[in-house]
């Protein structure tokens, strides 16, 4: 049959040239960090060179419509993020469609976004902080970064589910939110916790909580929101993942999340993405497919709900 012989053929010749990550965030980023980790690995396994190419700009959308435009034979993969679940309902237009022009291969990591505050602040412990909020009703000032990013949706969600009366103030960029956060114009922060590592350790800013589904493990001291009472089912991680254009040959899919699922489990590679505070976690790709189909969904509604204007 024809399509054995497509399959056969895509096993065979598959990589036949260097592979590129284009990755839709600057250099030294997070994403960019995880990309080059475990980019280096797939190179030593596929025995073909790995180029990390970053591609900021417009949301995510410059480096999508380059993936999505790009020749389906598995040698150009997208760094998908919540980024790029988020994109589809925070842009009227996208020069892609993120359920239909790529086609999942696997989940790289996910990290925990961090509820912090400022190290003078009264509040000692998660649920203080949320009972103060909801005792004061439009007192409480939540910084974040930027409108529409992961940040500021989780700190929206935390506002509705948590029942607080409260404003979220948007900055450009997490210096400045550590800085709000530090001269005491707002009460509580949520970031990414990888970041605000070498803040919590300064004891600049205290952490009292983690948004994730489980205390991080090297801080176990330090509780979940869905512990506190009426919060149980409030989780929200950052995730990164690897997708390649949408008719990529199924067998050069499989091959593609054969080796990173390998990759993923080596003790070497998890401790090397535990440092940069993320959890290797693989996944199939129909997991992931399942996985941005909830998160678009989740974060429409988040945007809708808040109000904020699509871009």
């Amino acid at each position: 049959m024809a399509w054995v012989h497509r399959w056969t053929l895509a096993q065979a010749t598959f990589p036949s040239k260097p592979l590129r990550i284009v990755v839709p965030f600057g250099a030294g980023g997070l994403a960019d960090l995880t990309a080059r980790a475990v980019g280096q690995r797939l190179s030593e396994r596929l025995q073909q060179p790995v180029v990390i190419e970053n591609r900021p700009g417009a949301g995510g959308a410059v480096a999508g419509e380059w993936v999505a435009r790009a020749e389906p034979d598995g040698h150009t993969l997208l760094l998908m993020s919540n980024a790029t679940a988020v994109s589809a309902s925070l842009f009227k237009t996208l020069p892609f469609n993120p359920r239909s022009d790529f086609a999942p291969v696997s989940l790289l990591g996910v990290f925990d976004m961090a509820v912090v505050v400022p190290e003078h602040s009264p509040h000692k412990t998660l649920a203080d902080l949320i009972a103060w909020g909801r005792a004061h009703p439009g007192q409480m000032n939540i910084a974040t970064i930027q409108v529409g990013s992961t940040q500021n949706l989780a700190a929206e969600l935390l506002r509705t589910q948590a029942n607080l009366i409260a404003q979220i103030v948007p900055y450009n960029g997490t210096p400045a939110v550590l800085q709000a956060l530090r001269g005491g114009q707002v009460d509580m922060a949520v970031e990414i916790l990888g970041p605000l590592r070498p803040q919590i350790a300064a004891r600049a800013v205290r952490l009292l909580g983690v948004m994730g589904d489980q205390r991080p493990k090297d801080m176990p001291q330090v509780p979940t929101l869905r512990e506190l009472p009426g919060l149980s089912q409030f989780q929200v991680a950052s995730w990164n993942a690897l997708a390649a254009p949408a008719k990529t040959p199924r067998a050069v899919i499989e091959r593609l999340h054969s080796e990173l699922a390998m990759v993923l489990q080596e003790p070497e590679m998890v401790q090397r993405l535990a440092h940069l505070q993320v959890r290797a976690q693989a996944s199939t790709p129909a997991q992931l497919t399942a996985l941005l189909e909830r998160e678009i969904a989740r974060w429409r509604e988040v945007i809708e709900r808040a109000g904020i204007a699509v871009q």
